[in-house]
């Protein structure tokens, strides 16, 4: 990464942890830590890595029209993906997961990419649902609604970019001509061109409405499955919020974690889901002393897993950095490694 990048990451992260620890009682936060019952952690993780399996089951399925990889194939990719999120700033791991399945399944880096922009996009899209839904029966924090009505534009929008690709490959393909011969030099023109072509390939699964009723059901059941994580932590401590303001939660922070930040989503996750709690009557350093809790619940078992399946994936750190600048190369030269 560019030091700006690291940098800008650094900043925003440092801004949301000053303002998540802003007039906390840090010595209370510390006891409210100290107390939990942590027992409630284990149903937790294990309904979280419902979620994991869930999130390769989708993939599998946007992938088909790419190449039918095994489940049992896919599930370490996409947790060594997560992991790389939680180690390196910028989501790098949704890049090292397209380059481990290209290396281990041959499927070109440029269209898995696709398939996974189109997941973040209906990541996304449910947090907004989940929003809209909780709505009726908890309100929505004052300082939360233009984060909200951004998120809105920017999904609706992509999704509406990601369709017109799908649906009009050839119109598609005509623009994309149209930019290339402008934008870029004519040594540069034939290999961007099939770069483009394979990002396109990776939008397949939009041209078909069972596709789509699927991945949006299976991006439904992903969260409803996390949010369980949420509760289950919850009686870890001494509140109680419904499962809807959990839900408003679950949508809140992750909008919030797609800003840049450092690794692990620090300040990012936390400052948003602690002024949801708040929001709801949980006292200032119970609902941080929770966010932390369930922020490291959520960090540190995925993150173990990651680590214990590159071991049996042959997997180098090396490769991380290789991957990176594979993608970096693709964007400059639209050469496909």
């Amino acid at each position: 990464m560019r030091r700006w990048q690291l940098a800008l990451g650094v900043l925003v992260s440092a801004v949301f942890l000053y303002l998540a620890l802003k007039g906390l009682d840090l010595p209370a936060v510390w006891d409210t830590v100290r107390g939990a019952r942590y027992a409630w952690i284990v149903p937790g993780v294990a309904v979280y890595f419902g979620a994991v399996w869930a999130r390769t089951w989708r993939w599998h399925y946007l992938l088909r029209p790419l190449k039918a990889v095994r489940l049992r194939d896919l599930f370490p990719v996409v947790v060594i993906g997560y992991m790389g999120n939680n180690v390196f700033p910028y989501r790098a791991g949704e890049v090292i997961r397209a380059y481990i399945l290209r290396r281990n399944e041959g499927v070109s880096i440029s269209a898995s990419l696709a398939t996974i922009i189109v997941e973040r996009t209906f990541d996304g899209l449910t947090m907004l649902i989940f929003v809209f839904a909780a709505l009726p029966f908890v309100p929505l924090p004052n300082g939360l609604r233009l984060t909200v009505i951004l998120a809105t534009l920017v999904f609706l929008g992509a999704l509406v970019v990601f369709f017109v690709l799908a649906l009009s490959p050839h119109r598609a393909a005509q623009i994309t001509m149209w930019f290339i011969n402008r934008l870029l030099p004519e040594r540069l023109r034939h290999p961007a061109l099939g770069v483009a072509t394979r990002f396109m390939d990776g939008l397949a699964s939009l041209r078909s409405p069972r596709d789509l009723l699927m991945t949006l059901v299976s991006s439904l059941a992903i969260w409803l499955t996390e949010t369980g994580k949420y509760w289950f932590v919850m009686h870890a401590f001494d509140f109680s919020v419904s499962f809807f303001a959990l839900m408003l939660m679950t949508a809140v922070v992750n909008l919030a974690t797609t800003l840049p930040s450092t690794p692990g989503y620090v300040g990012t996750f936390d400052e948003p889901g602690i002024e949801t709690l708040k929001a709801f009557g949980v006292q200032a350093d119970v609902a941080a002393g929770y966010t932390l809790v369930l922020h490291a619940a959520l960090w540190l078992p995925i993150t173990l897993l990651g680590f214990w399946y590159m071991g049996r994936q042959g997997v180098r750190w090396a490769d991380f950095g290789q991957a990176l600048q594979t993608t970096r190369t693709q964007s400059q030269e639209g050469i496909e490694a």
